[in-house]
């Protein structure tokens, strides 16, 4: 944690403004990212983002400096997003579901020449159950047992969301060509 951070962390805790209108500042733009990859919409990750704000604001107490603030900070946003989900009653969706990997491995599923952008919104198309677990397995790195304990579902049907999620993401990035230039067309069925 740089010296910066202490100070702008120990200012939070103080409950000064300014120094928490720095944090949403610092933070604000990478964890609005963190809440579209979770919402389906801007409107809802604006929600999402203020709500995790007001908690990191109550709760800055509580941060450690054993930890980065900004993993502190993601945690909180994606707990945030995961009651917004709740909430919303998309996770209520999920279940178990026996998908066969077809022999790809993790590594094979390989994303070429596609923009960011692109990508993301192909994410935030899934279904919210593969989506939310597509999110926190491959983007946030928890492992299939944390999300089962922060869902409430067996590691299993973390497992079988993930693969579901993969194999659709992997059916809409082949309904599209792309050519050398890095443009894309779609392809006409």
């Amino acid at each position: 944690m740089t010296f910066n951070e202490q100070e702008l962390v120990k200012g939070c805790k103080q409950r000064n403004r300014i120094a928490q209108k720095q944090l949403y500042d610092v933070f604000g733009g990478k964890l609005f990212a963190i809440c579209m990859r979770y919402t389906k919409n801007r409107a809802d990750a604006e929600d999402v983002l203020q709500d995790a704000f007001i908690k990191i604001y109550e709760n800055i107490d509580s941060f450690r400096a054993d930890s980065p603030l900004e993993y502190w900070l993601r945690s909180v946003v994606v707990n945030t997003a995961l009651n917004h989900l709740r909430q919303q009653k998309y996770l209520k969706e999920l279940d178990d579901i026996d998908i066969h990997h077809n022999g790809l491995s993790d590594r094979e599923f390989t994303l070429g020449n596609f923009q960011m952008q692109q990508l993301m919104e192909m994410i935030r198309e899934l279904p919210p159950g593969c989506q939310t677990i597509f999110n926190l397995y491959a983007i946030e790195g928890y492992q299939h047992n944390e999300i089962a304990q922060m869902l409430g579902i067996s590691e299993g049907t973390s497992k079988s969301q993930y693969s579901r999620a993969r194999m659709l993401l992997q059916q809409k990035l082949n309904k599209e060509k792309r050519f050398d230039d890095g443009s894309v067309q779609h392809k006409q069925f």
